[in-house]
């Protein structure tokens, strides 16, 4: 059975090797699916894949369940002090963002770029948006009527469109890059986060290249 799957995983990467690969892969987590990953074995295995096939941007996003924002800041800080010793042995490009965090860190080196979001949900990025530019309104450095899209993006903590979106072990939308993930391939897989192998993200990538993208068209 392994020498199979061993063989499948090599026809695999020769194909997805044939064509271009995702330039940035957004992947959404639970709460739940983090604290159950022990160590994070999975998590920096997922990391080392996209290394691999040569992916250059790579986001993944944790749902907190906001039941106590005490609560929730404490599970964020422990999981960041956690999580960035073991990711940074992947890719020096590592920024673990917060509720807390106004910007994000820019990296001079042109590794692969890992970004961990905890509980920086689109709704918020989109209300803390629309909350600075009322306030730039109020100083009479934005005048309402200059209001567009542009404006909307350049107050967004995450600028990048992703080009594939992955919700492992999920059939529901994920709250997260709302404005940038509008134009986004989505991939639903049925198969549960600790369960997830390098062939099922294989899978996702070689789906990615076989899909015709309309951005809305």
């Amino acid at each position: 059975m392994g020498f199979i799957t061993g063989l499948y995983e090599w026809r695999l990467k020769t194909k997805i090797r044939q064509k271009d690969v995702p330039g940035h892969i957004v992947l959404a987590l639970s709460e739940s699916d983090l604290l159950a990953d022990t160590d994070y074995v999975k998590l920096n295995s997922f990391a080392s894949w996209c290394k691999e096939m040569g992916i250059k941007k790579v986001t993944v996003h944790i749902s907190i369940i906001e039941v106590d924002a005490f609560i929730s800041n404490n599970i964020c800080s422990k999981l960041s002090s956690e999580m960035l010793p073991v990711l940074i042995k992947i890719t020096p490009n590592v920024n673990v963002i917060t509720r807390g965090d106004k910007e994000m860190i820019k990296h001079e080196t042109e590794e692969m770029v890992l970004d961990i979001s905890l509980g920086y949900s689109g709704k918020f990025e989109l209300t803390k948006a629309m909350k600075e530019i009322m306030q730039q309104v109020k100083k009479g450095n934005i005048d309402p009527e200059d209001i567009d899209e542009n404006v909307i993006e350049s107050h967004l903590l995450f600028k990048s469109e992703p080009d594939i979106v992955i919700r492992a072990g999920g059939k529901r939308l994920t709250d997260f890059l709302i404005w940038q993930s509008v134009y986004s391939e989505l991939y639903f897989t049925d198969v549960n986060w600790l369960d997830f192998r390098k062939v099922d993200f294989l899978r996702v990538i070689r789906d990615f290249q076989k899909r015709q993208r309309r951005f809305g068209k």
